[in-house]
């Protein structure tokens, strides 16, 4: 071939190479192109919106519940798409709805009854709200949920135990008020172990006022209670009752013990006016374990918290204390409670074993919805006697925090939300060397290799502990000698 021939048939293949190359260029311009024409699935209410609302929000949001506004149809929802657009973005902070705080960014991450909202549910709402809040077909409506409050509604169904706390009265306007309300006697003819244990309030407050706020639809703040037969010094004490605290349910190794012949103790509540002449009284629910159940753990007696040494500076943002805890027995914690006052933001509960830090929840704070936060039970930590637990408060005393009513001043420890308290409220069980062991082992049973691991249960892939080998007597040395 000659020289001219060579140079023109290069010329040809660059050229066609060029096309090639033009070609698939147009291809994959014009494919995300075309993709972007399609036009995207329409969010509605009706097929997107309504199931996400019945399994996070309608709890409470309903004509009877606790919330100021129901939220059960599309004429109730859409007045107030925005602010359920704004709320639902919040993050784990003071605010944000549902009122559920554990960051989910650090820490145990499984946590029994939880209603919180995924990333791809609250990008929904916002696709939703910002394209004109369709209604949708009516027949893609999820089943209407079960009527959640009311004389018969409990979270948690009907209880086999209602036991009913003595009314008050609380005038329009009045000073709060802290003490003891009464007791309530149980009627209990026979030992039970409590497996759940729900608290509500049954007032006259009307529910066609307009009330805008949850403090407005109650007069119990909290309530602090405990069980005990008269004449006997020992007792039962049970988690406290808070505005917007959601029940508690004892895990089927740890139940609670309700005696037969006891008496509820309403010894310590905080009582606030309303706007409202009201009278008042506290429900008990309880459900019970079978009559032949025993439980497999005790409880533990733990204390974390420090009310005592608080020192609260004014107009300061990012404030931290702490209080430290031994662990004097092998424990498995059930549930994790932060309890602080006006001013706290967040709390931080972790582990350290040695060199072995875990941190194994954080969660904001909000003194409006104090919540309680209960692991499943294959995610509970599991700690060694000789760990030492680390609680950390944040707190926020600037105008920033919309919860403080006024952060020109120093606090320190106090029973008034302008005050402060520094407390994990959660509960444990203790375990003994046996039951350690066994349930170290039924953890690495569900991790497929040493390449998992179990936050929360630092010796989970430490070698067993092999007792040692009883030690030969005198006469059986001289004999083998």
């Amino acid at each position: 071939m000659s020289s001219e021939r060579r140079r023109i048939a290069r010329a040809v293949a660059v050229f066609a190479c060029s096309l090639a190359a033009s070609a698939a260029a147009s291809a994959q311009t014009a494919a995300p192109a075309a993709s972007a024409s399609r036009p995207a699935t329409p969010v509605t209410y009706t097929k997107d919106i309504a199931p996400i609302l019945k399994r996070s929000c309608v709890q409470c949001h309903t004509p009877d519940g606790g919330a100021p506004m129901s939220l059960t149809t599309y004429e109730e929802v859409r007045p107030y798409a925005r602010a359920i657009k704004t709320r639902t973005a919040m993050g784990p902070r003071a605010g944000v709805m549902p009122p559920w705080f554990v960051e989910k960014n650090i820490g145990i991450q499984r946590y029994k009854s939880d209603p919180s909202l995924s990333d791809e549910e609250i990008a929904t709402i916002a696709r939703w709200v910002d394209g004109g809040t369709a209604r949708g077909n009516p027949a893609d409506l999820p089943a209407a949920a079960a009527k959640t409050t009311g004389e018969d509604g409990w979270l948690l169904g009907k209880p086999d135990l209602i036991v009913k706390g003595p009314e008050i009265h609380v005038p329009a306007a009045a000073p709060d008020q802290w003490g003891d309300v009464g007791d309530a006697p149980t009627g209990l003819v026979e030992d039970r172990w409590v497996k759940s244990v729900e608290v509500r309030e049954v007032n006259d407050i009307p529910r066609a006022d307009g009330t805008k706020t949850v403090g407005g639809r109650f007069v119990f703040h909290h309530m602090n209670y405990e069980s005990s037969v008269p004449g006997q010094s020992q007792g039962t004490t049970w988690p406290i009752h808070e505005i917007g605290r959601n029940p508690d349910v004892f895990p089927d190794s740890a139940g609670r013990l309700l005696a037969a012949n006891s008496i509820l103790h309403l010894n310590a509540s905080h009582v606030h006016a309303n706007g409202h002449d009201t009278h008042a009284h506290l429900e008990f629910g309880f459900t019970f374990f079978p009559p032949d159940y025993k439980p497999m753990y005790r409880r533990s007696g733990v204390l974390l918290g420090n009310g005592n040494d608080l020192d609260i500076k004014p107009n300061q943002a990012n404030q931290e204390i702490h209080a430290f805890a031994t662990l004097t027995e092998h424990t498995k914690i059930i549930a994790f409670e932060p309890h602080l006052h006006a001013q706290g933001v967040r709390m931080c509960l972790e582990a350290i074993w040695g060199m072995n830090i875990q941190q194994l929840t954080c969660a904001g704070y909000d003194h409006n919805w104090v919540k309680q936060y209960i692991y499943e039970d294959d995610a509970a930590p599991i700690l060694p006697k000789g760990t030492i637990l680390h609680l950390v408060g944040f707190l926020d005393t600037t105008a920033g925090n919309k919860n403080m009513a006024d952060g020109r001043n120093w606090t320190g420890g106090g029973r008034r939300s302008v005050a402060n308290m520094f407390i994990d409220l959660g509960y444990s069980v203790q375990m003994t060397e046996e039951q350690f062991q066994a349930e170290m082992a039924h953890r690495r049973s569900l991790m497929k290799s040493r390449n998992d691991y179990d936050l929360g249960c630092p010796l989970c892939w430490a070698p067993p502990v092999v007792p040692p080998p009883p030690a030969r007597t005198t006469q059986q040395q001289g004999g083998n000698q």
